[in-house]
């Protein structure tokens, strides 16, 4: 899938989520990359286990009035890792959509334990 289409689906996917969920949602970027720094290209056929995205910043239950700004926090989308472990398009907006969730699960303060759970 070329950039501008899995971007393109990923600005579909954000703009599904429930209202509730989007108003609670404050200086976030969402970017997209090919991989992870440092990770070769997955290999067909070789399944293991990928990074398919990653929160970075201050988990909503840790921010303080009396922290200093650090810029935007940020949630990256591994294209390839993504769309590694589908079979179609799809499966594909399917895994964007729950990875999407998975990380701003991040961003609102919850652990990966409790993120299988839900």
């Amino acid at each position: 899938m070329k950039r501008e289409e899995f971007t393109k689906l990923v600005e579909e996917v954000l703009d599904s989520l429930p209202k509730e969920f989007r108003s609670r949602i404050r200086n976030v970027a969402v970017l997209v990359e090919d991989l992870p720094p440092g990770q070769e290209p997955p290999e067909p056929g070789k399944p293991r286990s990928l990074r398919l995205g990653l929160f970075h910043g201050v988990p909503m239950t840790h921010k303080s009035v009396f922290q200093l700004g650090t810029g935007p926090d940020y949630i990256v989308l591994y294209q390839k890792n993504i769309e590694a472990i589908c079979r179609n398009e799809a499966a594909v907006r399917e895994q964007v959509r729950l990875t999407v969730i998975h990380e701003f699960g991040h961003y609102f303060g919850m652990t990966e334990e409790q993120l299988r759970d839900v």
